[in-house]
């Protein structure tokens, strides 16, 4: 009787065989399901490609050669009399004898002498036929109103904001021991760099540079004598003596020399130095400038 061989390394082998051929039944079919999806992503992806490629019609609008035409006026014509029929007085005349001619048509004659006593007197002429009336002027066409004038211009910008509608960020006059002045000299506008800043008056440009803790600013003359500064400028559009008018741009804002952030520090002066300085709002406001 044969000895019966070892179960273990036979059950081993089978048990390798059966893993690979499921190894390999599972990849043909996740192969065959990815063949699947991908098949339906580009029939899907074709069908809103094409979808998205369909051009609606729009629906047309009414054209205006189909608008109702009004009918077209009728000629002004003046009827003088009614027509009449014109029948010559007998076969043998002719057209020209049945025309009665005008007496101030007639030419003119020299005036015959009297007739003497022993003369017979002359035929009686005919009596000149009366002219025809005239017909009716017509009645002069109405004038063509005249244009209406044309609108006055409007006045020339006297007054502006430095910046319309930004807000304030630090007002004016506020105590702080930090300022040399003991308090806040100008009023603060909370705006991002390079926002655009206007003169606020018709002005002359007295500087426009570098400025120590100002850092790039612009001072103008004001027509009344008051000096308006702009600082903390990130970019300046204007030159010393060069004329301004109200709401024209002068330079950008910034966060040049001593300031904590972009803003602008603006400041009315009454005579161009460091303290001499009121309310820029309050005045600008006393000028109809309301928008900050």
């Amino acid at each position: 009787m044969s000895p019966v061989p070892p179960l273990g390394p036979t059950l081993c082998r089978l048990a390798d065989a059966f893993l690979r051929q499921t190894d390999r039944n599972r990849s043909t079919t996740a192969a065959a399901a990815g063949a699947v999806v991908l098949t339906g992503a580009l029939v899907l992806t074709a069908a809103v490609s094409a979808s998205a490629q369909t051009i609606t019609p729009t629906t047309p609008g009414s054209s205006v050669f189909t608008a109702p035409h009004g009918a077209a006026p009728a000629p002004a014509l003046v009827q003088v009399a009614g027509p009449s029929a014109y029948n010559l007085p007998s076969e043998q005349s002719s057209a020209q004898d049945s025309v009665a001619i005008a007496a101030n048509l007639l030419p003119a004659q020299a005036e015959a002498p009297a007739p003497s006593a022993d003369q017979a007197p002359a035929e009686e002429q005919a009596p000149a036929a009366e002219p025809e009336p005239a017909a009716p002027e017509q009645a002069p066409a109405p004038a063509a109103p005249a244009p209406a004038p044309a609108p006055a211009p409007a006045p020339a910008r006297q007054w502006s904001a430095p910046i319309p509608g930004a807000p304030t960020s630090n007002p004016y006059g506020v105590r702080n021991a930090e300022y040399a002045a003991g308090y806040h000299t100008g009023v603060d506008f909370a705006v991002s760099p390079g926002t655009a800043l206007l003169a606020v008056g018709n002005a002359t440009v007295v500087s426009a540079g570098w400025d120590g803790a100002y850092g790039k600013e612009v001072v103008l003359r004001l027509a009344d004598g008051r000096y308006a500064q702009y600082a903390h400028m990130s970019a300046l559009a204007v030159s010393p003596g060069q004329k301004v008018a109200a709401g024209q741009q002068i330079g950008r804002s910034g966060n040049t020399g001593n300031s904590t952030g972009p803003h602008l520090h603006f400041e009315i002066r009454s005579a161009n130095q460091y303290g001499a300085v009121i309310n820029p709002i309050a005045y600008l406001a006393a000028r109809g400038v309301t928008d900050f």
